[in-house]
């Protein structure tokens, strides 16, 4: 339960500290006081986000802390999921600076808002005025009866499992797209790679065709020269075969006048032994360089066939050539493993809906059990806020998908009067019907749910007369298992409760201030004969204060 709440700079709070305690606790004040401005204040150690336009003085950051008894509340296992420090009575603080910037804390442990909110939400429920407008969607009625019978976690884990559902349905759907776009392109894919791999491009024989083909082309001019070389060599009168021998037999003659002579022989007989060599190459090449148009003409074919395919992929040589072919080759690959890639998310797209079949069916199961409670309990609850006459039925049907609440449908059937056609909920309950409802459904979630706290802003709007007392005493009998704190407008709620707290508003020094303050027995008498009879009361409005006070006393004593 909440058991103190402190507030500094916000709003028109300049600082406010306030102590609750079990039981019923009511507030009231003038409109305008800044009863919601506490609400608003204490959303934020809840979970909610806020801005720097809740601060009062721009200079000053805003502290919000909130102390929470948790002692025989099934809370400790949260705090250990989240790595945090368990303590019976736990502190929750906000702090946001003029800078804009907002700092969360739990026992003086920095943690993130969706933290602070998730271990919140087992605390504290808040239900404000425009929170009754939420009774008529599907998503609030889904969580009035899984919370009723007790399955918010396995509609959790199912939730988890249908999110990895549709994960894998969307990857499905992009494999398939994709398979069916490569599908268009297999065929272009596969001739690129056949033209590629008939022509079979290999950088050696290129290079060797190049050589060969530039020989070709020249073969007239190469087998001259080769021919004059050679003449030059040997077969001249005057050739240089005979001119080194003649030379070296000189010098051989001279080898007994001196070592020197014998060196220089050996070294113009290797020269001469060098020249027989060239000689008998140049020969040899002379007699290869043949003028043959049938060789060229296939070389040049086989050189222009390469050449074109380098064009056309636009690869510099042969090596990125041989890149272009693998690419087309991974391409095709790709494309045929993309099929036994579907076939497998199919499977586990399989595997996930008959685990989720399960789910939804047990969750089903459990709803219609639950259903029939509900509509006996909400019906009750509605006698004693005064719809004698309300019908109530919680339509359920199968549905053929999946969705994020499981496999059927529900949807709240209501009538206020007897003999009246079961429509949707939204479209004919007035303000103060749905006000009572959602009275209704509160009362019978929260405490279902556990909640040690719930505040109630406003749950009179649209009410008055008996109906009022209806209220109050609803709201007397949850606040004998929970804190409960009512903000309200009406003296039959006010007088019931076990602590009365008054909002009101000073200006001091041109500023105007919110305060909050603890009303005695007397004050309280005053406050709801206020509530009773405007700003001067008679004396007939205070004595009746003193007896709706007297009487809940009265009941409690009793």
């Amino acid at each position: 339960m909440l058991k103190h709440l402190l507030i500094e700079n916000y709003a028109l709070i300049e600082e406010l500290d306030a102590d609750f305690s079990e039981g019923l606790t009511v507030i009231t004040g003038e409109t305008g006081a800044g009863k919601s401005i506490l609400l608003g204040a204490l959303s934020l150690i809840l979970g909610q986000r806020a801005d720097t336009r809740v601060l009062r003085d721009l200079h000053k950051k805003c502290i919000i802390e909130g102390t929470f008894s948790l002692k025989d509340l099934p809370v400790k296992d949260t705090f250990d999921a989240f790595d945090l420090d368990y303590e019976d009575f736990s502190l929750f603080r906000r702090e946001i600076t003029p800078q804009g910037k907002s700092r969360a804390f739990i026992n003086d442990t920095p943690v993130k808002l969706p933290v602070m909110k998730a271990i919140a939400e087992k605390l504290i429920d808040i239900h404000s005025q425009h929170e009754s407008l939420l009774v008529g969607t599907s998503s609030f009625q889904f969580d009035v009866v899984d919370s009723f019978a007790k399955q918010l976690d396995q509609i959790a884990e199912y939730r988890r499992l249908f999110d990895r559902y549709n994960d894998f349905q969307r990857q499905l759907e992009e494999l398939e797209t994709e398979e069916r776009n490569s599908r268009t392109d297999l065929d272009y894919y596969r001739f690129q790679l056949d033209e590629l791999e008939q022509a079979a491009p290999d950088p050696e024989e290129y290079r060797r065709n190049e050589e060969e083909m530039a020989v070709l082309r020249n073969a007239e001019e190469i087998g001259y020269k080769l021919e004059k070389a050679l003449y030059l060599l040997q077969q001249s009168e005057i050739n240089i075969h005979d001119q080194l021998n003649e030379a070296t037999s000189l010098l051989r003659s001279m080898e007994a006048y001196g070592t020197d002579y014998t060196q220089l022989a050996e070294r113009l007989n290797s020269v001469l032994i060098e020249v027989k060599d060239i000689a008998s190459e140049l020969s040899s090449l002379s007699d290869t360089v043949v003028h043959d148009p049938d060789q060229a003409k296939l070389i040049e074919e086989r050189l222009d066939q390469i050449n074109k395919l380098m064009l056309k992929h636009n690869a510099t040589d042969i090596k990125e050539l041989l890149e272009v072919r693998d690419q087309y080759r991974a391409k095709i690959e790709e494309t045929d493993s993309l099929e036994e890639k579907i076939n497998n998310q199919k499977q586990q797209i399989r595997q996930i809906a008959k685990e989720l079949e399960i789910r939804a069916k047990d969750i089903a199961e459990g709803r219609a059990r639950a259903i029939p409670e509900i509509e006996k309990e909400v019906l009750g609850l509605l006698k004693d806020l005064g719809m004698p006459g309300a019908r109530f039925k919680i339509a359920r049907k199968p549905l053929e998908h999946f969705s994020r609440h499981g496999k059927d449908h529900i949807g709240f059937l209501f009538n206020a009067n007897v003999g009246g056609k079961l429509q949707d909920l939204s479209s004919v309950a007035s303000g103060g019907e749905l006000s009572r409802f959602m009275l209704s459904i509160k009362s019978m979630i929260s405490q279902k749910m556990l909640l040690p706290t719930i505040i109630f802003d406003e749950i009179d709007t649209g009410i008055s007369g008996e109906t009022s007392t209806r209220v109050a005493n609803i709201l007397q009998h949850m606040s004998d298992t929970m804190q409960v704190i009512a903000i309200t407008h009406l003296p039959q709620i006010a007088s019931r409760g076990d602590t009365h707290l008054l909002v009101y508003k000073t200006v001091e020094n041109g500023q105007t201030n919110t305060y909050l303050r603890q009303l005695s027995k007397e004050g309280r008498i005053d406050e709801v004969a206020k509530m009773l009879g405007g700003e001067k009361p008679s004396r007939v409005m205070v004595e009746t204060a003193k007896e709706l006070i007297f009487t809940k006393d009265k009941q409690l004593n009793n």
